[in-house]
């Protein structure tokens, strides 16, 4: 793992490949290990950038006076494109919708395409009955440390209030166990993943700076999966057509996770949409 020193604090990632860069972010309690299936069927000549975000995974802590909340955590995404110094940028998105909004904070200079797998969009945030589990026990004394704990059960984590609606298969106990770690034993990350769970939503404001992605003028890819109740497949249609070159490409049969459900139809469709913006760049 490389690290990075940023304003929030330090962050990890790892990298492989050279060639345009391929950022990679992934959703609340998970890391960048959610697209470990993904990766090696991605195609050669791009570098592909997983970093891990202070989402609840990480194991680093930031500083105890970072701020956490959703327009901070969109800066740290920008701020991390900054350090690395990356240019002509793919972001891909996957669960956690902040990243869309580099556009409304006028910071999306570096990102040049993007590939919009399910994810917070428009006023759903936090998503779905697994955002309002976190949203409840957020506001309980030590309610993040116990609804993380059901999660390392296995046959607890597929309830709908869970993981159940994330992932159409089960996800291995040690990928779990790895996500959950942090939180449970480190009183640091807690911090961080309670300062962004802490985050006021405003209904308004999220419409706002979801439309703001009008302003977009790069090609994008969404790819949603139709089959989750989590991330309507409403919003993958009407995320397409809000971006002024936006395609719809829908992967059946998976639900959030779709990197996870069906790694090989994410990597072909991504690989595709990589390979055609090359060359015609």
């Amino acid at each position: 793992m490389h690290t990075l020193d940023l304003p929030a604090g330090t962050v990890e990632y790892t990298e492989s490949g050279e060639g345009p860069p391929v950022v990679l972010l992934h959703g609340l309690l998970m890391d960048h290990t959610v697209w470990d299936p993904v990766l090696p069927l991605l195609p050669p000549g791009f570098r592909y950038v997983r970093p891990v975000l202070p989402l609840g995974a990480h194991r680093i802590p930031m500083r105890q006076d970072a701020d956490l909340t959703l327009p901070a955590m969109v800066d740290l995404v920008a701020d991390l494109l900054d350090a690395l110094d990356l240019t002509d940028v793919t972001l891909v998105h996957s669960d956690w919708g902040g990243a869309l909004f580099l556009t409304a904070r006028g910071r999306d200079a570096r990102v040049n395409r993007q590939v919009v797998l399910p994810c917070e969009a428009f006023d759903n945030f936090p998503p779905g009955l697994p955002g309002a589990m976190v949203g409840l026990a957020a506001r309980l004394p030590g309610g993040l440390r116990l609804a993380a704990r059901p999660l390392r059960v296995s046959w607890l984590r597929r309830l709908p209030l869970l993981f159940g609606r994330m992932a159409r298969d089960p996800i291995p106990d040690d990928v779990v166990r790895r996500w959950t770690d942090p939180v449970l034993h480190d009183d640091g990350v807690l911090r961080d993943l309670t300062a962004y769970v802490a985050t006021r939503f405003d209904r308004a404001a999220l419409l706002r700076d979801t439309a703001a992605l009008e302003r977009f003028p790069g090609e994008v890819l969404v790819l949603w999966s139709p089959d989750n109740r989590v991330m309507p497949p409403e919003h993958g249609r009407r995320l397409a057509g809000l971006f002024p070159a936006g395609r719809l490409v829908e992967i059946p049969g998976a639900r959030v996770l779709s990197m996870l459900d069906e790694p090989a139809a994410v990597a072909r469709e991504t690989g595709r949409f990589l390979v055609r913006s090359r060359s015609r760049g």
